[in-house]
């Protein structure tokens, strides 16, 4: 599984934010009926995916619990930043 449950949830707090400022340009009222059926248009799109995350976060969180799935850790290893991994 490519997914974890920190990533689903970074996607779906991405994805709540674009909803939100997409919601403000459909409400604008200097902007064109153009821009505004563009933007109801994606939105339709966003609330979509935002669905679709949604979905594959709660299988997840449910096969995880029910001890399906076991998620693995992987470790950092950062490499920059540290005199040990520089040459001279």
């Amino acid at each position: 599984m490519a997914e974890t449950i920190g990533s689903l949830a970074d996607k779906l707090s991405i994805i709540q934010l674009k909803i939100y400022h997409m919601k403000e340009q459909v409400s604008r009222a200097d902007a064109s009926v153009e821009h505004k059926a563009a933007c109801a248009s994606r939105l339709e799109v966003m609330a979509a995916q935002k669905k679709d995350l949604e979905d594959e976060l709660t299988q997840l969180v449910s096969e995880v619990a029910s001890g399906k799935v076991k998620l693995k850790i992987y470790r950092q290893f950062k490499m920059y930043n540290d005199p040990k991994y520089r040459g001279k």
